[in-house]
């Protein structure tokens, strides 16, 4: 069985509506049809153990300050080594909500993805502010295009 693992930090209402609408795209039916089993963990409580498990990643945060969240920091401080060498090319995506901005945050995240060697299937989901249906529509396809890049193999 193939296993993706959403790793998040979900500090606001916002947040938790993009992570339901990643959640819910990457569970669809078709996908768990055909051998996909969706692994969430809060970016605290996530382990390297639970990214080698996993065949591909969908992260989600909140930009906080012009940067990513302390918790997804501590993630991938966590399981950076570990996965340096086993996890290359594994496929990833991204959601990331802000108020005002997102680049910062996006930056950041980017460089770390380049030094896993994580192969981006789908663009990045930039919120700013109250998530519209279009946002949603967005994290539920990056939800269901991550999980069947894992599916394809």
């Amino acid at each position: 069985m193939a296993r993706l693992l959403i790793v998040h930090h979900t500090a606001s209402p916002a947040l938790h509506s993009l992570f339901e609408a990643v959640l819910s795209g990457a569970g669809d039916p078709q996908l768990s049809g055909a051998g996909l089993e969706v692994c969430s963990r809060p970016a605290l409580g996530a382990t390297p153990s639970d990214a080698l498990a996993a065949d591909g990643y969908i992260l989600g945060t909140p930009a906080n300050l012009g940067s990513m969240a302390g918790a997804l920091k501590h993630f991938f401080d966590t399981v950076y080594y570990p996965c340096l060498d086993i996890t290359a090319g594994r496929p990833f995506g991204l959601y990331v909500h802000g108020n005002n901005d997102t680049a910062g945050a996006i930056n950041d995240i980017t460089k770390i993805i380049t030094g896993l060697r994580w192969r981006q299937c789908t663009a990045t989901v930039s919120v700013l502010g109250q998530p519209d249906r279009g946002a949603l529509d967005a994290c539920w396809n990056l939800g269901a295009t991550v999980g069947a890049h894992i599916v394809a193999g």
